[in-house]
């Protein structure tokens, strides 16, 4: 059974031009999701893009850029969105289908985000960061490599990371550890970060919160191992589809890491996959 997708996203996220709330609960069933939960963009930190970057941005999202150079995403509708969910729980009574957002950077903007979050109504909250701070501002991590070396870009991602799980921000689960090795400039080794990561994984685990394997670009095994060794006790799995044919995207090989690692799926607890304790 292939674990239930928790990281998806619609025509409800700013950035996803070809999502499709209806076609990807098709595709969960088709497939043999168990469940999906739309995740959708609450993006609240400005980024800078400098001049000969504009290209870079998408032409439907050009009109968020500003004068200044910063970069706006709009708002989450919340109130289309639900609707929009509620309208496929009754299309497909067979699959569970939660509500949820992806907050970028939530630490930074905790009094924002308390009106969003009140009344419980999101079954998944994920935390991640999207930006690093430089001299230019907040740069987003694609850009970021273009004035930054790697070991730099790293070390600040993951530093914030950090300052992420240490606060009161109220996520469950934090998404893509491994962002920057979508836009890497080469070869992408998390063991030549062995350390940091471990860091990393340590204050995640502290904190109580819950690490994805995102299967946008496959996880590699040795973080998977490293939570583990970090007492980590919970995995959620997500695909970060932007469009629906991507729901469920490299599931099959992300639940044998997971199993190998100890994690074992449930029916309770939001689908995410605990660790077991090795029998004798």
């Amino acid at each position: 059974m292939l674990p239930a997708d928790s990281h998806v996203h619609s025509e409800w996220s700013w950035d996803a031009v070809a999502g499709d709330m209806a076609a990807t609960c098709a595709r969960a069933v088709a497939i043999g999701l168990p469940a999906v939960a739309f995740t959708e963009h609450v993006d609240l930190t400005p980024s800078s893009v400098t001049a000969d970057e504009v290209g870079a941005i998408p032409p439907h999202a050009r009109g968020w850029l500003r004068p200044s150079g910063e970069f706006v995403p709009p708002e989450l509708d919340v109130a289309g969105y639900l609707s929009c969910v509620e309208r496929c729980r009754e299309r497909f009574p067979g699959l569970r289908i939660r509500a949820g957002i992806e907050m970028s950077e939530p630490h930074r903007h905790l009094a924002r985000l308390a009106g969003l979050l009140d009344g419980d109504r999101f079954d998944r909250v994920l935390g991640s960061v999207h930006a690093v701070r430089t001299d230019l501002g907040n740069r987003p991590l694609d850009l970021a490599f273009h004035d930054r070396p790697v070991e730099a870009v790293m070390g600040e991602y993951l530093a914030e990371i950090r300052a992420l799980t240490a606060s009161e921000a109220p996520f469950q689960v934090l998404a893509h550890i491994d962002y920057p090795a979508r836009y890497w400039p080469g070869v992408f080794r998390a063991t030549d970060f062995e350390d940091d990561l471990r860091a990393t994984l340590v204050a995640l685990a502290a904190s109580g919160r819950a690490l994805e394997i995102n299967t946008r670009v496959p996880l590699a095994a040795e973080i998977i191992r490293w939570w583990v060794e970090s007492g980590g006790e919970a995995v959620s799995f997500g695909s970060d589809a932007h469009h629906p044919d991507a729901a469920g995207h490299g599931f099959r090989e992300a639940a044998v890491l997971a199993e190998a690692a100890g994690f074992r799926g449930g029916e309770t607890q939001g689908d995410l996959w605990h660790r077991r304790p090795t029998s004798c």
